[in-house]
Protein backbone atom coordinates (compact mmCIF):
# COMPACT_ATOMS: atom_id res chain seq x y z
CA UNK A 1 0.00 0.00 0.00
CA UNK A 2 2.74 2.49 0.80
CA UNK A 3 4.23 1.90 -2.55
CA UNK A 4 1.06 2.68 -4.25
CA UNK A 5 0.96 5.96 -2.35
CA UNK A 6 4.07 6.92 -2.85
CA UNK A 7 3.82 6.40 -6.98
CA UNK A 8 0.54 8.44 -6.75
CA UNK A 9 2.76 11.33 -4.18
CA UNK A 10 5.58 10.86 -6.77
CA UNK A 11 3.59 11.68 -9.86
CA UNK A 12 1.82 14.56 -8.14
CA UNK A 13 4.83 16.12 -7.36
CA UNK A 14 6.21 15.79 -10.82
CA UNK A 15 3.50 17.26 -12.35
CA UNK A 16 2.98 19.94 -9.94
CA UNK A 17 7.04 20.60 -10.40
CA UNK A 18 6.95 21.10 -14.04
CA UNK A 19 3.88 23.21 -13.94
CA UNK A 20 5.58 25.56 -11.53
CA UNK A 21 8.83 25.59 -13.65
CA UNK A 22 6.62 26.37 -16.88
CA UNK A 23 5.28 29.13 -15.24
CA UNK A 24 8.22 30.66 -14.87
CA UNK A 25 9.77 29.82 -18.49
CA UNK A 26 8.52 32.18 -21.40
CA UNK A 27 6.09 31.85 -23.98
CA UNK A 28 7.64 31.19 -28.02
CA UNK A 29 4.48 33.06 -29.25
CA UNK A 30 5.07 36.60 -27.17
CA UNK A 31 8.90 36.51 -27.56
CA UNK A 32 9.44 35.23 -30.94
CA UNK A 33 12.84 33.52 -31.71
CA UNK A 34 14.15 34.03 -28.84
CA UNK A 35 12.11 32.10 -26.83
CA UNK A 36 12.44 28.85 -28.45
CA UNK A 37 15.56 27.87 -25.96
CA UNK A 38 12.60 28.88 -23.18
CA UNK A 39 10.59 26.48 -24.39
CA UNK A 40 7.84 24.92 -21.57
CA UNK A 41 7.57 21.21 -21.36
CA UNK A 42 3.84 20.76 -21.34
CA UNK A 43 1.39 22.60 -24.05
CA UNK A 44 -1.54 23.01 -20.39
CA UNK A 45 -3.90 24.01 -23.10
CA UNK A 46 -4.18 20.62 -24.74
CA UNK A 47 -3.78 19.34 -21.34
CA UNK A 48 -6.89 20.85 -20.31
CA UNK A 49 -8.61 19.86 -22.77
CA UNK A 50 -7.67 16.13 -22.61
CA UNK A 51 -8.25 16.03 -18.90
CA UNK A 52 -11.80 18.11 -19.33
CA UNK A 53 -12.85 15.01 -21.96
CA UNK A 54 -11.39 12.63 -19.45
CA UNK A 55 -13.39 14.33 -16.62
CA UNK A 56 -16.74 14.21 -18.85
CA UNK A 57 -16.50 10.73 -20.20
CA UNK A 58 -15.66 9.30 -16.49
CA UNK A 59 -18.88 11.23 -15.41
CA UNK A 60 -20.95 9.94 -18.88
CA UNK A 61 -19.79 6.09 -17.90
CA UNK A 62 -20.94 6.53 -14.09
CA UNK A 63 -24.10 7.59 -14.54
CA UNK A 64 -25.05 4.98 -17.04
CA UNK A 65 -23.76 2.39 -14.76
CA UNK A 66 -25.23 3.79 -12.10
CA UNK A 67 -28.81 3.96 -13.70
CA UNK A 68 -28.90 0.44 -14.04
Amino acid sequence: MRMFLGMILGALLLACSVYVYDSMQTSSVANGEVATTNRTIVNWDVAKADWEALRDRAHKDWVRISSK
